[in-house]
């Protein structure tokens, strides 16, 4: 499929690394987690379209998708899903606040013991809902995701939170939050006795006009999104211990990845169905006479091949 579409090469590389992980679930006891990701993808059906450039293009259409939290292949289309949703609805934002301003936050707390990672995701949650009541919190809205990295040494985990809010204008000018302040806050929130990481950025989110008439956003502001619309578990993680994979799978059971706050719920949700098939900003309506194509998953040359065959 890659010789073809090299923009589609992605799907090589999260396939293969989830026939690794279906491999160690087996390991762990979750036999029907590694059936289902075993299954998941095998089969791909993509119109084939041709651009005004004369070029070739690949546009999915059908997929049958595990949808177990942690597949390589799941993980990866669901952040691409929530990238383009948030694309979508981010000009109809700029029209209600014209005048709004971006700043991207991360929030963390010392490693926990990984047997201890629902408990501390609780304790950072309660510390959220807190800091959003303040006074000073400066938010209208705001996207907040999970991320959990595993400590190489030990195996502790690092939970974290990655948050992208929009403030009103005179946030700059009054009502301003320096680094230390924002420390001091997440500190209060949490009760700690020590001050946690607090990471905190401006985001450039101007827009230009593009030759197809869609607005292009900077590098910023995708880099802000990418960001925080990413996955919640590096593949490198979740592909390094067996026992690592069982526990944190333990532990995030019916675990929120994502939440939307604030003025932005207007605009999108968390509890919205899941897409997994359109992933991208711009859809484009099924055509009658489109040609399709369908692509086997091979796992021992590890790639996606043309398939001869006919949709079972």
């Amino acid at each position: 499929m890659s010789d073809i579409s090299p923009a589609d090469k992605p799907w090589d590389l999260h396939r293969a690394q989830s026939d690794e992980l279906a491999k160690i679930y087996a390991l762990t006891g979750y036999k029907r987690y590694s059936e289902r990701i075993g299954e998941c993808s095998q089969l791909l059906t993509y119109a084939l379209k041709a651009t005004d450039d004369g070029e070739v293009k690949l546009k999915l259409r059908e997929a049958r998708f595990c949808r177990v939290r942690h597949c390589l292949v799941c993980q990866w289309r669901r952040s691409l899903m929530w990238r383009a949703r948030f694309f979508k609805v981010l000009p109809e934002i700029q029209a209600k606040y014209p005048t709004g301003r971006w700043i991207f936050v991360t929030f963390t707390v010392k490693n926990c013991e990984l047997t201890d990672l629902r408990i501390t995701l609780n304790w950072m949650n309660a510390a959220w809902h807190k800091l959003i009541k303040r006074k000073e919190f400066p938010a209208l809205g705001f996207v907040k995701s999970v991320e959990v990295t595993r400590k190489l040494e030990d195996g502790t985990a690092h939970p974290h939170f990655h948050c992208l809010m929009l403030v009103p204008a005179g946030y700059f000018k009054r009502g301003y939050i320096s680094h230390a302040k924002w420390q001091e806050l997440w500190q209060s929130c949490l009760k700690t006795d020590y001050s946690p990481r607090v990471d905190v950025r401006v985001v450039k989110s101007k827009t230009t006009s593009s030759k197809d008439g869609l607005n292009a956003f900077n590098d910023g502001m995708a880099q802000a999104v990418c960001e925080t619309l990413k996955y919640a578990v590096k593949p490198s993680d979740l592909l390094a211990d067996p026992d690592w994979l069982g526990e944190l799978t333990k532990q995030l059971q019916k675990t929120r990845a994502i939440s939307i706050g604030g003025c932005l719920k207007e605009f999108f949700s968390e509890d919205d169905p899941e897409d997994l098939i359109n992933a991208e900003i711009q859809e484009e309506e099924k055509s009658e006479d489109e040609c399709s194509l369908l692509f086997d998953w091979s796992a021992i040359v590890r790639r996606y091949k043309k398939s001869s065959g006919k949709k079972p």
